[in-house]
């Protein structure tokens, strides 16, 4: 197995790409919560929003990362 570390990015040769616009839904939870994914429990907390992946699969988002990367569509 390749073992990747900082020092060596230098040695890879990156594409760009850009995320499809995907829909997905969400909610905001307004106390701390815990979900079942696929990597197993994981929590969220006061305020994070509550994902539904395009096949299903549900995990928290932090609410600042959110933010950053999301629009609400109507």
């Amino acid at each position: 197995m390749r073992i990747i570390k900082p020092e060596n990015l230098k040695d890879l040769t990156f594409k760009k790409a850009v995320k499809k616009p995907i829909t997905i839904r969400c909610v905001q939870i307004h106390e701390p919560f815990e979900v079942e994914t696929m990597e197993g429990t994981l929590r969220g907390k006061k305020d994070d929003w509550l994902m539904i992946g395009i096949n299903g699969e549900m995990y928290p988002c932090d609410n600042e990362i959110f933010l950053k990367t999301y629009d609400l569509k109507n």
